[in-house]
């Protein structure tokens, strides 16, 4: 069968020659896929730019769906997505001045988080009701059959096992 090539942005193989590869890294499909997977890592910024430029989709409007999907050349964004969007770029462009200005970490960042985290642990411990020793195991009632087991699985009496003369404390 010979060796096969597989594209990560397509999710799919094929006989891996001169001519396949290249049809495919050609190919439409490919492009589109390549291009989506990049999209997942742009920042807020470039998304906001592009969809202002973009006039809004007229079928998506209407319905709430679009036949193209991601490749549509409209907007799907309403006007609530974007100013969210926008609220969210000025806040990176200010975290962004504050760390160009050397100024401390600014509120909600992992330190708070931690902290939260540690008294929220904290006060779940002390209210938890759960015992201190945890109860040794025991099987429940009938089984398995004691006769069945051997010596060394059984349950220890009620008072524990005797102590060999020979053993105990003197």
């Amino acid at each position: 069968m010979g060796k096969r090539y597989f594209c990560d942005y397509c999710d799919r193989s094929f006989q891996d020659n001169l001519h396949n590869r290249k049809k495919h890294l050609n190919g439409v499909q490919h492009l589109r896929a390549k291009r989506v997977w990049y999209d997942l890592f742009r920042d807020a910024a470039a998304i906001l730019q592009e969809e202002q430029t973009k006039k809004p989709c007229r079928k998506f409007l209407q319905t709430g769906q679009c036949d193209f999907g991601s490749n549509c050349r409209f907007s799907h964004m309403t006007e609530q997505d974007l100013e969210k969007l926008s609220a969210q770029v000025q806040g990176e462009q200010r975290l962004k001045e504050l760390r160009q200005e050397g100024a401390d970490v600014p509120p909600g960042t992992i330190e708070d988080w931690l902290e939260k985290r540690a008294k929220r642990l904290s006060a779940a411990q002390s209210n938890s009701a759960l015992p201190e020793k945890p109860a040794p195991f025991q099987y429940p009632p009938g089984w398995p059959p004691v006769q069945d087991l051997p010596p060394s699985l059984q349950a220890p009496p009620p008072g524990g096992w005797p102590v060999p003369p020979n053993l105990q404390w003197g």
